[in-house]
């Protein structure tokens, strides 16, 4: 294994962890690595393909050294998501970060239409970004300037669904769907959007990316077993 010649992992991004912060843990331990062989290395590049929001859990992609060059590439790939969605209430963020701030109701909501409602999010539609999202705004991140209450404008983006269909339905409360689409797709403003389409609000209550082009969710480490993992390599520092 060669981090600084350039290497690719894939990690289940724990629940509440940023991306940044297993950036940050993968970093951190193969540095340590790093200086068992050679103790004048101090610094490493790592970084991520694809942010996942702090309440969400899956599939994360992090490079490292010479390898960083291709997060462009891999955050291109298609993805796939499981969503819980709860319909009936809104929340500002469009997930659990926030209490909700209206309810709405459900009686006419059904499993046929809501997959009535679905085939018409599949192709390519339009979408505006949630307000609470890394999206730039004047050089500031949209989700700092949301937290402080403050009025928050992004431009729709145009983006592809590929498929999306329902795989658990216990109630209007409680629905689970499946859903792959392109880069740059907010799951979470796919929720309000299905919720406004049906005629009720909705929101996300769990996400976990299952996967990222060819890289799967079955095949990730544990980042808290990560310096287990290195242990068992052998690191080479040629570059």
């Amino acid at each position: 294994m060669n981090p600084l010649k350039g290497e690719i992992f894939c990690f289940n991004k724990p629940y509440t962890w940023t991306s940044f912060d297993v950036v940050s843990y993968v970093r951190n331990i193969l540095i340590r690595r790093l200086k068992e062989v050679n103790p004048a290395i101090k610094k490493l590049k790592v970084g991520h393909a694809g942010t996942l929001d702090p309440l969400a859990t899956g599939v994360l992609i992090v490079c490292t050294g010479k390898a960083t060059k291709r997060i462009d590439e891999l955050q291109a790939h298609t993805k796939e998501y499981i969503a819980t969605l709860k319909f009936g209430a809104t929340t500002p963020s469009f997930d659990k970060e926030t209490e909700e701030d209206a309810v709405y109701p459900t009686a006419h909501i059904t499993k046929e239409l809501l997959e009535d409602v679905l085939k018409k999010f599949v192709g390519a539609i339009e979408q505006v970004p949630p307000a609470f999202s890394a999206v730039k705004v004047n050089g500031k991140r949209a989700y700092e300037l949301a937290r402080k209450g403050e009025d928050v404008s992004l431009k729709t983006k145009t983006l592809v669904i590929d498929e999306i269909e329902i795989i658990g339905y216990e109630s209007p409360e409680n629905v689970k769907i499946r859903v792959v689409c392109s880069k740059g797709t907010y799951i979470r403003a796919l929720a309000r959007d299905i919720g406004q389409a049906i005629g009720s609000g909705a929101y996300l209550t769990d996400l976990v990316r299952t996967r990222i082009g060819d890289y799967k969710i079955e095949n990730c480490l544990d980042v808290k077993e990560f310096a287990d993992y290195l242990s068992g390599q052998t690191i080479d520092i040629e570059e």
